[in-house]
Parts: structure tokens; sequence; C-alpha cells
């Protein structure tokens, strides 16, 4: 699919336009507890390769976030299948406000993939997200959303290539099952690879059209999804920016466009559901990314700190008002 640079950049433009114009509201700086955390579990997820060419691995991250999350008080549930000779797991946690015998009237759900690419610890793709999605699980545990409403908080395997967009992906598993049981998911935001924050001027690129509309430098965290998640994007943006004075940009655009579509938000827009991708914008930004030097040491942890401080209160305010 093949469209012309002035639609190109008269859609960027207008997305921007309608993206940028949301207020923020001044936080205090994220705790550092919080970011001790976070490199914690980085560190015991995301040291060593770990996909299912080293299911050793695999099996020490699954089993460290099973056992995180049980400690915190969870009961950990398993979507276990098998793939191309492998068997491998989702993993999932969930807040919930049900009414005794009767289903949720909404489900959000907060992902991130927990295996590495080829050849990389992944420390930023993914130890970052699972590692914000443990924490966000943690800090959300007490929290009492509206009746009717379940939050699933989902580990997803088998995001990377090979299996990515393959029917081994993890989330592609997890959101076929969710349309075959008629599951009323309200929305998915999918946490990927946000880690890395670097103030440098031209530390940040883009898809054609795009650099005069975005920051060049990559201090921000970006909310990303296609037009037919727009509204979605729009309406997290917006909510972050009220919870977080930490920068944050956001963009919906044609599933074309580079890195659109590159997480597993694809595989939830694959079955009609709302999804979105949360991100430091990966290769765009990241210069270790796919690579054996994905390590622990290269993440700032104290502003991801900040970024889960901010997505803690997106979700409290979605999980109370409906809308969201």
């Amino acid at each position: 699919m093949r469209t012309t640079s002035a639609f190109y950049t008269s859609l960027a433009i207008l997305v921007a336009a309608t993206l940028s114009a949301c207020a923020s509201m001044a936080h205090a700086a994220a705790s550092p507890q919080l970011a001790a955390r976070l490199l914690q579990h980085v560190r015991q997820v995301a040291s060593s390769e770990h996909n299912k060419s080293k299911p050793e691995a695999l099996e020490a991250a699954a089993r460290y976030i099973e056992v995180t999350l049980a400690a915190a008080g969870f009961t950990v549930q398993r979507q276990q299948y098998t793939h191309a000779g492998h068997k491998v797991r989702n993993i999932e946690v969930s807040v919930s406000n049900l009414r005794p015998g009767r289903p949720p009237e909404r489900i959000f759900i907060i992902g991130a993939h927990y295996d590495s690419a080829r050849g990389a610890p992944g420390a930023n793709d993914n130890g970052s997200g699972t590692a914000a999605l443990i924490e966000l699980a943690r800090l959300l545990k007490g929290t009492r959303p509206s009746e009717g409403t379940e939050i699933k908080f989902v580990f997803f395997v088998n995001e990377e290539p090979p299996d990515f967009r393959s029917e081994g992906m993890g989330s592609r598993q997890h959101a076929r099952d969710m349309r075959r049981r008629s599951q009323p998911v309200e929305a998915a935001r999918i946490l990927e690879t946000i880690g890395y924050y670097n103030n440098a001027q031209g530390s940040q690129r883009y898809p054609p059209g795009l650099s005069k509309l975005y920051p060049n430098s990559g201090n921000f965290i970006a909310f990303v999804g296609t037009l037919d998640s727009s509204a979605l994007v729009r309406k997290t943006l917006a909510s972050f920016k009220a919870a977080s004075t930490f920068p944050a940009e956001g963009l919906a655009a044609p599933a074309f466009v580079e890195g659109v579509t590159f997480s597993d938000h694809w595989s939830y827009n694959q079955h009609g559901y709302p999804a979105i991708m949360i991100t430091d914008t990966a290769f765009m930004r990241y210069p270790y990314y796919h690579t054996a030097r994905d390590t622990p040491d290269k993440l700032d942890y104290a502003s991801m700190a900040r970024v889960v401080e901010g997505l803690a209160r997106v979700i409290q305010k979605m999980a109370a008002l409906i809308q969201m």
C-alpha cells in the first residue's frame, strides 16, 4: 500500500496537532525504590538471551515473573501451548471487581513480551517492559476497579522473530482466545522497549515525513497506534500528560508506517480490539537494539520509574472511568 508524500505529511500534522493539545500537571520525582526494583527485575529477566533457542533461560525468566507475582499476592494463571515443538506459555494476573458468578463487563489488558531476540539479552527489548509490567501489577494490586471491570496484566512469550506475526506468537494466542470466548476487551495497552532516554540533539529518528513534527531528542515516551486505534492513542496520551510531567508524544498512523505495528498490540488489532504500543521508539532511538549489547547497564531506571508511576495513574483512572 502506498500514498502520496503530501497526504502522509498532512495526516501526520493533523494527528500531531490533535495529540499535542493536552496539558500536564506537576508530580514529585519518581521513587528511587521503584527504580531499584525495576533494575532488579531487568537483571533477573534479561541479563542473557532468553527465547525458544535458549529454552532453559526462557523458563528461568518465566519462573522469575511467576514467583515475583505470587510473592505480591497474585494468583498466577498460565496459558500454555506448543509451537514448533516447544512448550511455552503466557503468564497472567488480574485485578477485578466482579459480582459473584458474573463475567466481566469490560476488560482492559496491559501487556508486555518477556522473550528476547536471537543473540540479544534483551534488557530494553523487552526486559524494560516486563519489569514495568511487574511493578504496575504490584502497584495496583490493592486497587478496586469500577464494578464489572477486570484489568489483566499479561506477559507474552514468542514476540520476537521468527515467531512475530506467526501462530506461535504469544499475544496472538491470547487475543484469539479472547475473541473466541467473546471477551469484552475494551483496550489493550502494550509496553514495548521503554527504558532508554537521551537528551542529545539528533538522538531520535522517525519514519519519513515525521521528523519536523516531533522532538529530535529521544527523551520522551511514545503512545503509538494505527488509525483504527487513534481514539485510544489520544485518550491514553491525554491521561498520561495529566498524570505526569515526563515528556510524552503520540502518533496514530496507517499500519504501513514503519514501526507502527511492531509489537503485541498488532495481535489485538487483528481481532478487532483497540490496542496501542507504549514505547521509547526502540530502533529509532536505541543503538543496541537486537544486539548482544542490549544489557541492563544501558537503561535509565529513574526515567523508567517516572513512566511507570505515570502509567499507574493512567490505569487507575481507566479502571474507574468506563469511558476511558
